[in-house]
């Protein structure tokens, strides 16, 4: 099973946008998660094609099972 942190935000132009990390720690929690979020807003880390990340939306983790087939 796989695991990914994916935070997801608003752009400048109102379209959501997701960043993906693979593999958080295992006690990863929400306030740590939101921290984070807010620092890449406020600080303009990253910066979209339509514009900067100006809101936070959600977080979630995603986690995923793959079964190779004989």
């Amino acid at each position: 099973m796989t695991k990914t942190l994916e935070m997801v935000f608003r752009n400048a132009e109102g379209k959501e946008v997701t960043l993906s990390l693979a593999d958080p720690k295992e006690d990863l929690t929400k306030a740590e998660v939101d921290t984070v979020m807010q620092q890449i807003v406020s600080r303009n880390i990253f910066i979209t094609k339509a514009g900067e990340l100006t809101q936070t939306v959600e977080a979630r983790i995603r986690t995923r099972d793959a079964v190779a087939l004989a």
